[in-house]
């Protein structure tokens, strides 16, 4: 029986475990990867201590930072989570077990799919969800970048570096990524804007060839040559392994209060499978040092009541 299980290994999990490390107490950290979608972002700016750093190269270091504390982790993903008398118990997609007093769901988000014809079919043979992972893939080479928010400009900002021609297209009549990143797209010479566009297909021959589109304002359809679909159009809570009793919002997230627990008396959640508004690397890890202090106190009060 652990004192607690932490359940994610991006930055709210990891940080969370440093702290459990810190605290001595008996812990396992669940997660089939380590940092989350912070390993998807190409330039970070505004993570205190680093003016400039890769999401992979910061996950790198927390990594590391984890490994001096000696804190090992379980290579597997949670399938599904209950709570029995005072416990949890966790069981993983490999089939182990695990036992804890207390909980901490630091699980993340997952990319959400665009839902058209052929996105399934050419899953990792051109349609792809990373541009940090697999943007060096496509050099030389048009791509067609779907979504305007932050996430999307962001990758077609560095696929412009890369690719010979991006087609950033959002279904929206305006990119709503920052504006720091959208100057960067006005100021890359390769990259073509389309807003208000809808992909409709993606087809291809055993890879991806080129996409369908369809003018909103016109009706009028048509085709792209690409050979690479980058789809960027935001994520899903990974909440689905949570038992019936805990409280999610329409969204699928955790619902937390500031002292990051749920409604479930010793399970805490943090990061961004939570209510918390403002998805960011910096906030995951604050979260992620709370839920665990709120843990730390749980244990304390627990193990007092119990004698």
């Amino acid at each position: 029986m652990h004192d607690v299980m932490i359940i994610g290994g991006g930055p709210a999990g990891m940080t969370a475990a440093i702290y459990a490390a810190r605290k001595v107490l008996d812990q396992v950290l669940i997660s089939p990867d380590v940092g989350g979608q912070a390993t998807w972002a190409s330039e970070i700016e505004n993570y205190l201590g680093y003016p400039y750093i890769s999401g992979f190269d910061l996950a790198l270091k927390f990594e590391s930072h984890l490994k001096g504390f000696g804190v090992e982790r379980v290579d597997d993903r949670v399938a599904s989570l209950e709570k029995r008398d005072d416990f949890f118990i966790a069981r993983t997609e490999g089939g182990a077990e695990f036992e804890s007093r207390a909980a901490i769901v630091t699980s993340g988000k997952s990319a959400r799919n665009l839902g058209v014809i052929g996105e399934e079919e050419f899953k990792g043979r051109g349609v792809t969800y990373c541009a940090t992972c697999d943007a060096p893939l496509y050099k030389g080479k048009d791509v067609a970048v779907v979504g305007g928010g932050n996430a999307g400009v962001s990758a077609a900002i560095q696929l412009s570096r890369i690719a010979n021609q991006v087609y950033l297209i959002e279904v929206m009549r305006t990119l709503t990524a920052d504006r720091k990143f959208q100057q960067h797209i006005k100021a890359a010479q390769n990259v073509r804007v389309l807003t208000y566009t809808d992909v409709t297909e993606i087809h291809g021959n055993k890879v991806v060839e080129g996409i369908g589109i369809k003018d909103l304002d016109s009706g009028r359809a048509s085709e792209i040559a690409v050979g690479g679909v980058f789809i960027e159009i935001g994520s899903m809570p990974n909440t689905r392994f949570l038992f019936e009793e805990v409280k999610v919002n329409r969204r699928g997230e955790v619902m937390i209060d500031c002292a990051n627990n749920t409604n479930i008396k010793g399970l805490f959640a943090a990061g961004d499978a939570t209510n918390i508004p403002h998805k960011q690397i910096i906030i995951a890890a604050g979260e992620g040092a709370k839920a665990l202090l709120s843990a730390h106190d749980y244990l304390i009060r627990h193990s007092l009541q119990s004698k």
